[in-house]
């Protein structure tokens, strides 16, 4: 199959959709599909407002349209919601090509943290985006509840993986965890405003915190919360050390539509405590995660969980299965997609 991919999420970004588009489109050129992908690092770009560390793409429509046509393929996937994935939208509208979408984060969420407006005025912008898809995929069932009750009926079930020969238990802890008090309290993801990471920071529990990863509020937690032990990004075999050491991976975020981190920690045996919150509540089991709206009393009980049971757990994710549904849902049927008006633009209320 001859597969067009475009998205604004593409290395050298780091996060969950980055890892999960990179890790399907390896799968899926290895099992022998010729794959066109179209990604900001291929475009002059300017650092989006607020997030600097996400390149927004400045591509005109025409070009990502003549890249499509050339390649004349078999599906077309627009995997975001930004200026690549708005200008495919419009190419294969105006060509009568069916395509599929996802939604991969709650991006009214985000973007109300960012702006301080309300995300009921953003859902107008995901409803125009995604309904002439011919079908969404969403990671989990509270996700494709949301969608629904918004409108959003064409869904597809699209889970997630976890690289079973990357993230394992046994492997030797950080130097670090040998010198400082447990339990390890880890977290590990991008460290922005979304995350909610305040929240595991000051939680009480004893013991020492450890926060893995890079991003927009690092500088400032770090002067905020000076005993929590930051170690920035971390890769391959270090990243899968801070995993399988601890003795709990926290996950503070509530607005997740999934959390890969937290099958990752699964997959290294460690249990995990989170809010109970869409991503959790969908990944999460009594065996493997405690969820609780205090989250001293989620880390407390996560702490007392069996972590051959996370294990098992964790390793029921793989990228294989993942790619599998990705390609079930390109081939689901479809029907033209017809264009609806533009959202307007908003308006601050009086």
């Amino acid at each position: 199959m001859r597969i067009a991919l475009i998205t604004d999420a593409w290395s050298p970004q780091v996060n969950g959709v980055v890892r999960t588009l990179q890790a399907i489109t390896g799968l899926l050129q290895q099992w022998g599909h010729e794959l066109l992908i179209v990604s900001p690092d291929q475009y002059r770009s300017i650092p989006c407002p607020s997030y600097p560390e996400i390149r927004l793409a400045l591509a005109s429509g025409r070009s990502v349209g003549r890249r499509i046509a050339r390649f004349a393929p078999d599906a077309v996937h627009v995997a975001t919601e930004g200026p690549l994935g708005l200008a495919a939208r419009r190419h294969c509208i105006a060509h009568g090509l069916p395509f599929t979408t996802a939604y991969h984060t709650q991006f009214p969420d985000y973007v109300a943290q960012r702006t301080g407006l309300p995300a009921a005025w953003f859902w107008s912008y995901i409803r125009w985006f995604h309904r002439p898809s011919a079908g969404i995929m969403v990671a989990t069932e509270s996700v494709r509840a949301e969608l629904r009750s918004h409108g959003l009926t064409r869904l597809r079930e699209w889970s997630r993986g976890v690289d079973l020969a990357a993230f394992g238990p046994g492997m030797e802890p950080p130097d670090l965890y040998w010198d400082i008090p447990r339990p390890i309290q880890l977290y590990v993801g991008r460290v922005a405003v979304e995350k909610n990471i305040e929240a595991f920071l000051r939680s009480r529990h004893p013991g020492s915190k450890v926060v893995v990863g890079d991003g927009p509020a690092l500088a400032r937690l770090r002067a905020e919360f000076p005993e929590v032990h930051f170690l920035g990004r971390q890769v391959g075999a270090e990243l899968a050390a801070c995993y399988a050491g601890a003795d709990v991976f926290v996950f503070p975020s509530r607005t997740d539509t999934f959390g890969l981190v937290m099958i990752e920690a699964l997959a290294s045996g460690t249990p995990v405590a989170a809010f109970p919150v869409t991503g959790p509540i969908d990944i999460l089991t009594a065996k493997c995660g405690a969820m609780d709206e205090d989250l001293d009393c989620a880390i407390a009980r996560a702490l007392k969980l069996d972590r051959e049971a996370c294990l098992a757990h964790g390793r029921a994710f793989t990228w294989e299965a993942s790619a599998r549904q990705f390609l079930d849902a390109l081939a689901c049927p479809v029907a033209e997609p017809q264009e609806a008006p533009a959202p307007k633009p908003l308006r601050k209320a009086a």
